[in-house]
């Protein structure tokens, strides 16, 4: 949150990272979970930076479109990603109490494992039984350099297929 916030500040603007070259070749600097909430914090050094995204309110799919009105409509703006992961991680477990029948963890962990779902929004998701990760598609995302407000300044440039980000359960980490 904060802390990755004002660490890309510090290297946009102190250091002057995004002017920099390394071996020869142009530096970038790339965010992991890149949020419009971390770009709001960040103001102008967000533009042309990289990160990837879970998720962003843009998308054109049905879950999103209704998240984002609903949400609009309550809220007056836009579902932050923050918002969207609370969303989905509500329904996951209301869904996962009602599969088990019971509160009991244990036997929610058991309705978790292996689930996999679609219609939240970002594409298929899995939740492997093995190490309990959670894989789905990735956006790759830019802060745009000409934003039309404060809930728009970040844009999907790619969107990785879930298959491209998987990894076997044995995996060094």
């Amino acid at each position: 949150g904060g802390d990755m916030v004002n660490s890309l500040r510090q290297a946009v603007t102190q250091f002057d990272m995004k002017s920099k070259e390394v071996g020869g070749k142009q530096f970038e600097i790339v965010v992991p979970l890149f949020s419009e909430l971390m770009a709001q914090g960040a103001g102008d050094a967000v533009k042309g930076i990289l990160g990837t995204a879970n998720w962003d309110w843009k998308l054109d799919n049905e879950a999103t479109k209704v998240l984002a009105k609903s949400f609009g409509e309550a809220y007056g703006s836009p579902p932050s990603q923050a918002a969207h992961t609370c969303y989905v991680q509500t329904l996951l477990y209301a869904n996962a109490v009602e599969q088990a029948g019971t509160f009991y963890p244990p036997e929610l962990i058991k309705a978790l494992e292996g689930f996999e779902f679609d219609g939240m929004g970002n594409g298929p998701t899995l939740y492997r039984a093995e190490d309990h990760q959670c894989f789905k598609d990735v956006l790759v995302v830019r802060g745009k350099e000409n934003p039309t407000s404060e809930f728009d300044l970040l844009e999907v440039v790619e969107i990785t297929p879930r298959g491209q980000v998987e990894y076997a359960p044995d995996h060094p980490m």
